[in-house]
């Protein structure tokens, strides 16, 4: 079994504005969509093809919080290297096209703002703009996330 290769951790004090991090790549399979839907977001739209079809999906489309699952492992995975994990403090979501069976998503995040906390100097927020794309460069998802970020010791 291979292992998932990490890039190295990056602190507060390693990160500047405008950094740019892209991750691996992640499908989703009908079975897939259709497992996530059952378990945590039951609509008609996200279980049955012909039912989708009558909807302004047009068609079977994950559930945008299955696509903000498959978000969230993409950046742990290396998608966004940040020192002490991806630990949010609040964000905004927003699901601009729906994810499709097959679609092969990716993330690319970009650092928006660098916020030194002045009570804890020993970390500090970090607004990052992720954008989820899929195969054909199309955006799936856009997170703005403020995260917590530890300075070197």
């Amino acid at each position: 079994m291979s292992q998932i290769e990490h890039p190295k951790p990056l602190f507060l004090d390693e990160l500047s504005i405008g950094q740019k991090f892209t991750s691996a790549s992640y499908g989703i399979s009908e079975a897939e969509i259709k497992e996530f839907a059952c378990r945590f977001d039951p609509q008609p739209f996200h279980l049955d093809d012909e039912a989708a079809k009558s909807t302004l999906f047009r068609g079977l489309a994950a559930s945008g919080w299955h696509t903000a699952a498959v978000t969230m492992r993409l950046l742990v995975q290396g998608g966004a290297p940040l020192a002490g994990g991806i630990v949010g403090a609040g964000s905004e979501i927003e699901w601009p096209y729906p994810v499709r069976p097959g679609d092969v998503l990716h993330v690319e995040s970009e650092v928006i703002e660098i916020i030194p906390s002045r009570s804890k100097p020993n970390q500090g927020i970090v607004r990052m703009r992720s954008e989820t794309k899929n195969q054909n460069g199309k955006v799936v998802q856009v997170l703005t996330a403020k995260l917590v970020v530890p300075r070197r010791s």
